[in-house]
């Protein structure tokens, strides 16, 4: 945990901003995992031009971490060091437009397509089956159920590292799988969604769908982190795991979901070393039984409390 001298210290180097500033702040129940460490400083702007104001004034030699929904993270035990910006309330405003929607980053994707389906928006029921909020969904083009960010997305609002405000077109981001290439160090702070007129009985139907399905094969009910792994060419990634005998492993109070192999979750006071070191137990479970290395599609920041074994 971070010492309260340094926290001050840096809270006194901040510059002014109308929204909220915390120092040593708990991270772990914006979480999904429920785990992790605090932040040295935990900062609230009030909205865009608040947040491009701060970044603007603050100085260069201070990390900056960036969390929204926490919905696919890990925040390791020690926590994050310098300044941690969080979007919340002047970042959720969606409104409809043309055959498009919308909506501020920290807007969450259900909520997005549940806002689209009652105006009769079809394209975007996807993202009801996506853990998370927009702005995540954008960084790591997000996608479930046949459709993807990448294919829905007019533009997108960033903030740079010295407090630009900028519009950036899909093109510009050249999506990749689960991959933005936004600008070093920027933040999206809003989004401009398009689909077609459709029936939202139709719509609402296939939200319905989703949610079955979503129910019927993943443990949404569970303290989990949505898929750990990216699945490698030609194969699903649970597939490996299944078959390398991961299915329902344990480590500390973390476990590989026995409903779905690629979820881990917190079986109630797991550590962020717990999650993270049984995710590393499964890759070298399924690098000594395939001879395929996972990569993480989970993200990981912080500084570790213990460290994990990690597979080469």
């Amino acid at each position: 945990m971070m010492t309260a001298p340094r926290s001050t210290a840096l809270v006194d180097r901040l510059p002014p901003l109308r929204g909220r500033v915390q120092a040593d702040a708990p991270l772990a129940p914006f979480t999904w995992f429920r785990a992790g460490g605090v932040a040295e400083v935990l900062v609230r702007p009030a909205d865009a031009r608040d947040l491009a104001g701060f970044l603007r004034g603050l100085p260069h030699d201070i990390t900056v971490h960036v969390i929204g929904a926490c919905s696919n993270l890990i925040i390791r035990d020690g926590g994050l060091q310098g300044i941690t910006i969080r979007l919340a309330r002047g970042f959720t405003t969606t409104a409809m437009e043309a055959n498009a929607i919308t909506a501020g980053a920290a807007a969450l994707d259900v909520t997005v397509a549940e806002y689209a389906a009652a105006a009769g928006l079809a394209g975007l029921a996807f993202l009801s089956g996506v853990p998370g909020s927009i702005g995540g969904a954008v960084a790591m083009n997000a996608g479930a159920y046949g459709g993807e960010t990448s294919s829905v997305l007019d533009w997108a609002e960033i903030v740079t590292r010295s407090g630009e405000i900028m519009r950036l077109s899909a093109a510009d981001l050249a999506f990749g799988y689960r991959h933005a290439h936004l600008p070093a160090g920027c933040i999206v702070t809003r989004v401009r969604l398009r689909g077609q007129q459709g029936e939202p009985a139709i719509i609402a139907a296939r939200m319905a769908e989703i949610r079955a399905a979503r129910e019927a094969s993943q443990p949404i009910r569970a303290r989990t982190g949505g898929s750990t792994f990216r699945n490698p060419d030609s194969v699903k990634a649970w597939e490996l795991i299944d078959a390398a005998g991961c299915r329902g492993l344990v480590r500390g109070r973390a476990q590989v979901s026995e409903k779905h192999c690629n979820f881990l979750i917190n079986l109630g006071g797991a550590s962020a070393a717990d999650i993270e070191g049984l995710g590393e137990e499964v890759r070298r479970r399924v690098h000594a039984a395939t001879g395929v290395t996972l990569e993480w599609e989970i993200r990981r920041i912080g500084i570790p409390g213990s460290r994990p074994e990690i597979v080469a």
